[in-house]
C-alpha cells in the first residue's frame, strides 16, 4: 500500500494543477492577462492563494504553463489540418475547411491565450512558445501552396503564404472573441476571403 501513496498523490497533484490552469483560462480570457491576479485566478479555481503557489510560483509560471498547453493543441491541430497525402486532388474550399477548423477550435477552447497574444505586454514564455508555432504555421501553408502550385518559384510559394497567414492571424482575434452565435458567420468569411485569393493560385 505504500508505494501507491505517492502515485495518489501525483494523481491529486496534477488533477489540482488542471484546474488551476483551466481557472487561469477563464480568468485571463475574461479580464486579460495583466489585470489576472493570482488571487483571481486562485477564487476561480477554490484554493487559497497559498495552495496556488505551491504548484505555480506567480504568474508568468501559470502563462508558461498555458502556453505548453496551447502548443500542445495547435502540435495537434497542426497535424490533423496539415496532412500533404492527397492534398492536392482536394476541392479548394474542402482543404480549406480542413485548415481552418481544427485551429479555430484550438484558439477557441485557449482564450487566455489569445488574450495574452492581443495584448500589448506579451509574457515572455508566452512569447517564446509562440514563435515556433507560428513559423511551424507558415512553413506548412507554404508546403501546401507548393502541393497545389508546384510551377510556383519559392519566393511566390512564401509570399502567398505569409499573405494567407496574415489574413487568418489578423481575424482570430475577433473569432475566438465572438459569441458563438455569430463566430459561424465570421469564419465563413475568413474562408471566403482565403478560397478567393487563394483559387487564382491554385489554378497555376
Amino acid at each position: 500500500m505504500a508505494i501507491d501513496k505517492p502515485v495518489r498523490r501525483q494523481a491529486r497533484g496534477e488533477k489540482r494543477m488542471a484546474e488551476i490552469l483551466d481557472a487561469a483560462t477563464q480568468v485571463i480570457g475574461e479580464v486579460g492577462y495583466a489585470a489576472a491576479s493570482v488571487n483571481l485566478i486562485a477564487a476561480r479555481a477554490g484554493v487559497s492563494p497559498g495552495t496556488l503557489y505551491q504548484f505555480f510560483p506567480g504568474k508568468p509560471a501559470i502563462a508558461a504553463a498555458l502556453a505548453d498547453r496551447f502548443a500542445a493543441a495547435m502540435a495537434e491541430a497542426h497535424a490533423a489540418s496539415f496532412d500533404l497525402a492527397g492534398a492536392a486532388g482536394v476541392p479548394l474550399p474542402d482543404l480549406i475547411d480542413r485548415v481552418v477548423d481544427p485551429l479555430i477550435a484550438a484558439n477557441v477552447a485557449h482564450p487566455a491565450v489569445r488574450a495574452m497574444l492581443t495584448a500589448g505586454d506579451i509574457p515572455g514564455p508566452l512569447a517564446e512558445a509562440i514563435e515556433p508555432l507560428h513559423r511551424s504555421l507558415l512553413g506548412r501553408i507554404e508546403a501546401l501552396i507548393g502541393v497545389r502550385a508546384p510551377a510556383l518559384a519559392p519566393a511566390e510559394r512564401a509570399r502567398h503564404a505569409h499573405i494567407a497567414w496574415y489574413v487568418v492571424r489578423g481575424l482570430l482575434g475577433p473569432i475566438v472573441a465572438a459569441p458563438d452565435a455569430t463566430r459561424a458567420g465570421l469564419v465563413r468569411g475568413l474562408k471566403d476571403v482565403l478560397v478567393r485569393y487563394l483559387d487564382p493560385i491554385d489554378a497555376q
